[in-house]
């Protein structure tokens, strides 16, 4: 895809929903944190159910350690590794009270250092709560920069670093939701919505006439 295709692509995305949002539900920085680690391998929808009545009391660091890894596991129970994820759940939100004043902290390392945080939820934080313009490569970000060949590659650091230098500097806020959610409801990995998709004429995907 050429920089102009590329600009093209965004431009429809932006006319299409001008103002992406996250459809993880949380109300600040560390109620993002806790609901993006909990959301890997698993739904956005299905992570809002458990941590709908979780956060209603449970979304400072402190209350998180006060509940402890057994009860914050049996309130997410529903999503899957739910014991993992709760036992990195507590030991970050420790962390963040010792190190970073019960702050979650605004740089990639500090992120990174947390338990399960890696560099696609580290990407999410950066992006959402402090406005960087950072791009998530989820498996559906994944998917879409390869078919339509906005960014090809073969890892997600080779896809992330191929739509940083693919995407003008005027859609990067926004950029990896409009990935994501096209991802998600159009350019679907079993059966594309092709015939609907506002950007299927700048799309490389060689399947989309047969769809």
């Amino acid at each position: 895809m050429t920089p102009r295709q590329a600009d093209e692509f965004y431009a429809r995305l932006a006319v299409a929903n001008p103002e992406p949002k996250s459809e993880l539900e949380h109300s600040d920085p560390y109620t993002l944190l806790v609901a993006v680690v909990l959301s890997a391998q698993a739904t956005d929808v299905g992570v809002n159910k458990a941590t709908g009545p979780l956060f209603a009391t449970v979304n400072t660091p402190a209350a998180m350690v006060a509940l402890g890894e057994e009860r914050l596991a049996e309130a997410i129970k529903t999503i899957g590794l739910y014991k993992t994820k709760a036992r990195n759940v507590i030991a970050l939100s420790r962390i963040l009270l010792e190190k970073h004043g019960g702050a979650v902290p605004h740089d990639r390392d500090s992120l990174e250092a947390l338990p399960g945080v890696g560099r696609k939820t580290a990407n999410v934080v950066l992006n959402i709560a402090f406005g960087e313009p950072t791009i998530a490569v989820d498996t559906h970000c994944f998917r879409v920069a390869n078919r339509t060949g906005l960014a090809v590659g073969k890892t997600v650091l080779e896809v992330e670093q191929g739509l940083l230098k693919a995407t003008p500097k005027r859609w990067l806020d926004h950029a990896h939701h409009w990935l994501i959610l096209h991802g998600r409801y159009v350019c679907k990995a079993r059966k594309p919505a092709c015939p609907v998709c506002i950007v299927r004429d700048l799309c490389g995907f060689k399947g989309k006439e047969g769809v």
